[in-house]
């Protein structure tokens, strides 16, 4: 017999979803209304297009006020005052920053500077107003993972539904959203800072049910854009060779490919220096240029995770971070038996969690069936439940089922007992499987 569980509280129509890209030099915040499809990114200096907000903290010498983004930039050059960037850096090593004799907690000094940079959304809504927020970051691995949830718990969210995922996957849900003629093929986006050009290429595989979405990315840490030069004719043969090395990407990039549109993001593409590139890349397919698609892309992905949209329903997205195979059970429920689904491909493995309770009658065994997206080669892992309540005739278990990894799932069984002739003996099982 299964005994399901309720599920977590929706949210209602009007609540205000924010899309947070945290960035190592530079962070952008994007909101939208649930119920509605238009998404705004919050200008730093209101009536204009001025998105980016230096992750930068300052603090004046010998007094605790500190200045945060532009202002932290502005300050950062007097006498008495203490710059810090590389906020996202110093949190993920987890090492103590001294600054102006005092001992700071590196995740404390994140959650500071987001906390400030949040006050820019209170013309919308305050922090305790926001009903769901989605930080996307560069890379997701398992200590941003951590950080971020630590980050998290001390902003004051007043919500449960707060959520993690890559820029691969925002710019995912960016294209969701996006009209079907633009990534009807394939779409590439080009992000270069000045120092580092990281290129995503999205397919779709048309031949499987629901389609899967792949994102292939490549670095190259060598495009580097002069910023400052006195001599011109010196700058403008470094921009000629970046405009040269930048074509011969594109090139091997879009190679035997039809690509429908491309994104140009990041500062790096400010100066102009792309012609011949842009030249290629405009030819029979649609360019923006643009650099809040990833906080706009957090949105959309809040969007799908709570009312999903016939596009999102169509497709699946299948990146590093997600889960490949669906994880259910074969139970009994009024009487007939019946799957369910435990753990869904395609949901990011640092946020799939399930906890259900369940009656076993003499079996003390559960098996876990294991189907990939294909629909070939299902397994079964099975874990035993030895030493529990072996007297009762039935026993009741919670199950709780999570991962810490994009292939390790982590069972945790405990034993409940059945009624007051059969208390629970405090039995846990505990083991992991690959998937």
């Amino acid at each position: 017999m299964f005994l399901e569980r309720k599920e977590k509280d929706k949210l209602h129509k009007g609540s205000v979803l924010v899309g947070y890209d945290l960035g190592e030099q530079y962070s952008q915040i994007s909101y939208c209304i649930l119920g509605q499809e238009d998404v705004d990114t919050v200008a730093t200096v209101v009536g204009t297009k001025q998105y980016n907000i230096p992750t930068m903290l300052c603090k004046r010498k010998g007094v605790n006020q500190w200045y945060y983004g532009k202002d932290a930039v502005k300050n950062a050059e007097e006498e008495d005052m203490f710059p810090l960037d590389g906020l996202l850096s110093l949190a993920k090593k987890g090492e103590q920053v001294v600054l102006d004799g005092e001992t700071y907690d590196p995740v404390a000094l994140l959650t500071l500077f987001l906390k400030r940079s949040m006050t820019l959304m209170n013309f919308i809504a305050t922090v305790e107003k926001i009903g769901a927020i989605m930080f996307t970051v560069d890379e997701l691995d398992d200590r941003m993972v951590e950080v971020l949830a630590q980050v998290s718990a001390n902003l004051g969210l007043k919500t449960v539904h707060i959520y993690f995922q890559s820029h691969t996957e925002s710019f995912y849900g960016f294209m969701l959203h996006q009209p079907p003629e633009l990534w009807h093929y394939q779409t590439i986006a080009c992000e270069h800072d000045g120092r580092r050009l990281k290129i995503y290429r999205m397919e779709c595989n048309k031949r499987t049910t629901p389609v899967v979405v792949l994102i292939e990315e490549q670095i190259y840490e060598t495009l580097v854009i002069p910023e400052e030069m006195e001599d011109e004719a010196l700058k403008q043969d470094a921009c000629r060779l970046a405009d040269e090395r930048f074509l011969d990407i594109l090139h091997r990039t879009c190679d035997g490919r039809i690509v429908s549109s491309a994104y140009l993001l990041g500062d790096g593409f400010r100066a102009g220096w792309e012609e011949q590139s842009l030249q290629f890349l405009c030819r029979n397919r649609r360019v923006f240029r643009g650099n809040n698609l990833f906080s706009r892309g957090a949105c959309y992905g809040l969007l799908e995770k709570l009312e999903p949209g016939e596009a999102g329903a169509r497709h699946v997205f299948l990146g590093k971070d997600k889960l490949k195979s669906n994880i259910g059970m074969h139970v009994m429920r009024q009487g007939r038996e019946s799957y369910y689904a435990l753990l869904d491909a395609g949901e990011n493995w640092y946020e799939v969690e399930k906890e259900c309770e369940f009656l076993l009658e003499g079996e003390r065994e559960i098996a876990f069936v294991i189907t990939p997206l294909t629909g070939k080669n299902i397994e079964t892992k099975t874990v035993a439940l030895s030493g529990g309540s072996n007297s009762a005739p039935y026993t009741r278990y919670r199950l709780l089922i999570s991962m810490s990894g994009p292939e390790t799932v982590k069972v945790r069984v405990s034993d409940l007992g059945f009624g007051e002739f059969f208390p629970a003996g405090g039995k846990v099982w505990e083991e992991t499987f690959h998937v």
